[in-house]
C-alpha cells in the first residue's frame, strides 16, 4: 500500500512502558498492517541505526525554533534558516515560454528514453516522502518565488531570482542517462544550463576548490522533513574542477517543460556521471569553499555513500550490485558502464 506519512509519524511514537497482556489502544494507535513496511522503513541506512537506540523523538514539525541546530546539534548546516511557510496565492513561473529549449545535439543516448509517465511516478525524495511515489506528497510546495544565494570564494557574490537567472542563461535541452545506487536506470531529456555559466558570473576565487550546496528546508510543506532522523537540510559537494566540468548541468525543466516538484524543482543538479543521490534537488544556496565540504549520506552512512559517488559497475554497494543496472519501463537489465558511459568527458579529473 502507498506509504502515508502518517503511518511514518506513527510509527515512530513508540512508548517505551512495559508490556502487557491486555492492551488498552491509544488514540493514536493503528494496526500493524497499515504500518510502515519494514524494508520501505529501513532502506537506506541511518533509519536502522538511529531506531536501534532507544529515545527517538517523535516525527514533528520543529516549533519555536528557526535554527537547524535545534533539530540536530551535529549538523552541518548551522546557518540554515527554517523557512517559513508560503502565503497567500501562489505565484507563477515567469520562464514558461522558454520550454521546450534547443536541444544540444552532442549528447545522444544508446537507449529510448524513459517515458515521462515512468519518470514522474518513481523518484526519490525523502523531503516528502521514502517512499518511490513522491508526487502524490508534493501538492503544498511553492516553487514561486525562489531565490539561489552564490556566496563564499567568489569575487561577486549575489541572491538570484529564479526566474531572472534562467533569462539570463544559455537554457538548452540535453539527453543523459541517469543512474541510481539502487541499480535502477532512466534516460531523460534533461532542460537546462551549465554550471560553469553561473560560477563564470560570480568570479571563483583562485583558492576556491570545492562546491557547497543547500537545499530548501520547509517542513510545513514538505512532510519528510518533519522527520528528525535525518540532518535536514539536504546538503551537497562537488570539486571546482567537477561543477566547471561541461557535463555538469543546473536543470530547470525536463521533457520540454518546467520541472514539476518531484523532479527537484524549481532548480536541480545533475551530474550524469555519478549516482543520482548526488544530484541535489532544490537548490537554494550555492557556497563557493577551500576545503571539502561534508555531504549528505557520507555523513550518514560513510560506508555506503563516498564524496564522489561516481558509477563504477566494479566496486560494489553494500546492498546492490553495480554491475548491471535495470531500466525504469521495460526491466531490461543492461551493463552498468563506468562513470555512467561518460569517461571522455570526467575520466581525467580521477587520475592519481
Amino acid at each position: 500500500m502507498p506509504l502515508d506519512t502518517r503511518n511514518l509519524e506513527l510509527s515512530l511514537q513508540i512508548t517505551k512502558s512495559p508490556m502487557s497482556f491486555i492492551h488498552i489502544p491509544k488514540s493514536w494507535h493503528i494496526p500493524a498492517s497499515q504500518a510502515t513496511p519494514e524494508d520501505i522503513y529501513l532502506d537506506r541506512r541511518r533509519l536502522l541505526k538511529t531506531m536501534g537506540f532507544g529515545g527517538i523523538s517523535a516525527l514533528g514539525v520543529l516549533t519555536g525554533c528557526n535554527r537547524l541546530n535545534a533539530w540536530r546539534p551535529d549538523n552541518p548546516n548551522q546557518d540554515a534558516i527554517l523557512q517559513p511557510p508560503s502565503t497567500g496565492p501562489p505565484q507563477a513561473s515567469r520562464t514558461q515560454d522558454l520550454y521546450p529549449a534547443r536541444h544540444n545535439p552532442a549528447f545522444t543516448l544508446d537507449r529510448p528514453l524513459t517515458p515521462e509517465y515512468t519518470a514522474n511516478k518513481y523518484n526519490i525524495f525523502y523531503e516528502f516522502a521514502v517512499s518511490k511515489d513522491v508526487n502524490n506528497y508534493v501538492h503544498k510546495f511553492r516553487t514561486r518565488p525562489w531565490e539561489v544565494e552564490v556566496k563564499g570564494l567568489v569575487e561577486k557574490p549575489q541572491t538570484f531570482d529564479l526566474d531572472d537567472l534562467v533569462r539570463m542563461m544559455p537554457l538548452e535541452e540535453r539527453l543523459y542517462r541517469f543512474c541510481c545506487v539502487e541499480a535502477w536506470a532512466m534516460a531523460i531529456p534533461w532542460t537546462g544550463f551549465p554550471f560553469k555559466a553561473l560560477l563564470d558570473k560570480v568570479q571563483p576565487m583562485s583558492d576556491a576548490k570545492y562546491v557547497r550546496m543547500l537545499t530548501f528546508l520547509r517542513p510545513s510543506e514538505a512532510p519528510g522533513q518533519q522527520a528528525k532522523w535525518f540532518p535536514w537540510p539536504y546538503y551537497e559537494g562537488l570539486t571546482i574542477e567537477e561543477a566547471m566540468n561541461e557535463l555538469t548541468l543546473l536543470a530547470t525543466g525536463i521533457y520540454g517543460h518546467e520541472l514539476p516538484v518531484q523532479h527537484g524543482a524549481p532548480i536541480r543538479l545533475v551530474t550524469p556521471w555519478k549516482y543520482g543521490y548526488k544530484s541535489i534537488k532544490s537548490i537554494v544556496l550555492i557556497e563557493l569553499v577551500n576545503e571539502k565540504p561534508r555531504t549528505f549520506w557520507n555523513d550518514e552512512a560513510p560506508s555506503e555513500y563516498d564524496f564522489y559517488a561516481n558509477v563504477n559497475p566494479y566496486i560494489p554497494h553494500l546492498r546492490w550490485s553495480q554491475a548491471t543496472e535495470r531500466m525504469l519501463d521495460t526491466n531490461e537489465k543492461r551493463e552498468t558502464m563506468l562513470y555512467n558511459g561518460y569517461a571522455p568527458y570526467v575520466a581525467h579529473l580521477y587520475k592519481t
